[in-house]
């Protein structure tokens, strides 16, 4: 195993400060292309996922905004308004996420409903299928969605 390699394994804070280090020196030879390829990749996945995670809690709190508006607490305002601000910043701060937010509310929903139904004891099948707010509307802290049709 080469030397880099080991050290990423066993202690992988030190491996990252020695390829940055290596980085910042030039020293771009010495540096472990393949295993620092394979964490630059992680990074992403692992934006990705905040991305996703933030939408879960956030279209859950607007589901059950909704569906249970005689519970409706600041807390679940907060809630609400707290992911909004998240999800805003890692879109702020990473932009190239924005290309991703319609797949990434997709990948979100099945669990932010799931969520819904086991914290309001509501059918699951009172619940839409597909998310029924737009990305707009999930963002736009002015929304707060109403009662549902009867």
């Amino acid at each position: 195993m080469h030397a880099t390699a080991d050290l990423y394994h066993r202690d992988f804070h030190a491996w990252i400060a020695g390829q940055a280090a290596l980085l910042r020196q030039g020293r771009v030879q010495d540096i472990d292309p393949q295993l620092l390829a394979e964490e630059l990749e992680a990074m992403g996945r692992r934006e990705r996922n905040e991305l996703v995670s933030r939408l879960i809690i956030l279209i859950a709190h607007l589901l059950k905004w909704q569906y249970q508006p005689e519970h409706r607490t600041s807390s679940w305002r907060g809630s609400i308004v707290e992911q909004r601000v998240q999800v805003s910043r890692e879109l702020r701060l990473s932009p190239s996420l924005k290309a991703f937010l319609a797949e990434a509310i997709d990948d979100a929903y099945p669990d932010a409903r799931h969520i819904a139904v086991t914290e309001t004891g509501i059918g699951e099948s009172r619940f839409p299928t597909c998310c029924p707010y737009p990305a707009a509307e999930i963002l736009d802290e002015g929304s707060w969605p109403g009662s549902p049709p009867t």
